[in-house]
């Protein structure tokens, strides 16, 4: 059964799934990756995405072999062994994620004994000749939109993971581009007064943000937190950074930009799994066009209230055709415009709660009134007192916009 509705909030899943890939940091054979994966996979989320079996096929020298088994097959026999020539697997391994939504179509895996009769969905990882093939047959009730976008986001971050193995000697270096590319002081923009800092969790981080000066009557401002820490988190951080430069240009539709910036993003094999972006373009006059892609909402503080900017869409990434749209605001003389990351929301403390929203407003209304580095430092002075250790658990990062 396939439907258009929508059971999952997009962001819930991006953090079910961002802790789910980091039970499989460290350094593991992949196969043993693999195995692991899947049965946290299937455990956590076979509910949520009506997944009835799945079948995990190891990499051979001419083809793949059956390297484990969760859910229920109802003890029927699946084949040890499979040719990667097969019409089914040419799907997957053409598309990266393909979904059998016919089980009577030509090409459905039931026509070749890789499973039961039913609709499925398959997932490659990897590149050849160290490509993983995952299967899964599909319970009543599944929903196109989460499984598309939950499978893409396991078939990039276990491959980026397979890469970060590879390429794990190149951290220092990686570390060095990372810096080059990304600016240490905002700029100066007249009529306002802006404070930006980034704090690391590991030696390269997974947080950014960014400024791109236009002119004297227009200024472009970003953040964005790339799920996981580490190497293939600051890769994706320099695509992102380098794509946003070399996109976005005066009078042009922002949205439009994040649609190219997702395509891209989705095919880089090298980029970690998916990154929540905020953007918005200030007019000297006070005008803002935004996108937010999956990021914590940006909080306008205009004298006594508070507005979230969270037009935009999903994170990006995951799904080859995502589609944003454009937000609009208006900062006046006096007016907070705040943008923060994860790192700060989801500091715990002894008892595991939350820095959270409300605390992060309360921070910024003790500053108020004073210079935008002033509300900076309070934020994150907040957040560190609030937490167990003086040490950040993930990447923190705060950008702070007062218009004067």
């Amino acid at each position: 059964m396939d439907t258009t509705a929508t059971r999952l909030d997009a962001k819930l899943l991006y953090r079910r799934l961002d802790s789910l890939f980091g039970e499989v940091e460290g350094p593991r054979p992949p196969k043993k990756v693999m195995e692991s994966f899947l049965e946290d996979f299937f455990r956590a989320l076979r509910d949520d995405l009506r997944l009835w079996a799945g079948l995990l096929y190891a990499p051979r020298r001419d083809d793949l072999a059956l390297l484990s088994r969760v859910g229920d097959l109802r003890g029927l026999p699946v084949p040890e062994a499979v040719d990667p020539g097969l019409p089914p697997l040419r799907l997957v391994f053409q598309h990266g994620v393909y979904i059998f939504a016919d089980p009577g179509a030509d090409d459905a895996p039931a026509r070749f004994g890789l499973l039961p009769p039913g609709a499925a969905a398959g997932v490659a990882i990897g590149r050849r000749p160290n490509r993983y093939v995952l299967l899964f047959l599909l319970g009543p009730g599944w929903v196109r939109e989460e499984l598309d976008f939950t499978l893409n986001a396991v078939r990039v971050a276990l491959g980026s993971r397979m890469v970060e193995e590879r390429l794990r000697g190149g951290l220092t270096e990686a570390a060095q581009i990372q810096q080059s590319l990304l600016v240490e002081e905002p700029p100066t923009f007249s009529g306002y007064d802006i404070a930006a800092r980034s704090v690391a969790a590991e030696e390269v981080g997974g947080d950014f943000f960014d400024f791109l000066a236009f002119d004297d009557e227009l200024l472009g401002f970003s953040i964005g937190d790339a799920s996981g820490h580490g190497l293939p988190a600051a890769l994706l951080v320099r695509d992102v950074v380098t794509g946003l430069r070399m996109g976005i240009e005066k009078d042009l539709k922002v949205a439009e930009v994040f649609v190219r910036l997702n395509r891209v993003i989705h095919r880089s094999n090298l980029s970690s799994r998916f990154v929540s972006v905020f953007y918005g373009e200030i007019e000297s006059g006070g005008n803002i066009v935004y996108v937010n892609a999956g990021h914590p909402p940006a909080l306008l503080f205009s004298g006594e209230r508070m507005l979230e900017l969270a037009t935009g869409g999903t994170v990006i990434g995951p799904l080859p055709e995502a589609r944003f749209r454009q937000g609009l605001a208006r900062m006046d003389s006096g007016d907070v415009l705040v943008l923060c990351t994860d790192g700060i929301l989801e500091r715990r403390n002894r008892a595991g709660e939350f820095f959270g929203q409300e605390r992060l407003e309360a921070a910024v209304r003790e500053a108020r009134g004073q210079a935008a580095a002033a509300v900076l430092e309070r934020v994150f002075e907040a957040a560190r007192t609030f937490g167990v250790t003086r040490h950040w658990e993930d990447d923190a990062t705060l950008v702070v916009l007062r218009r004067l």
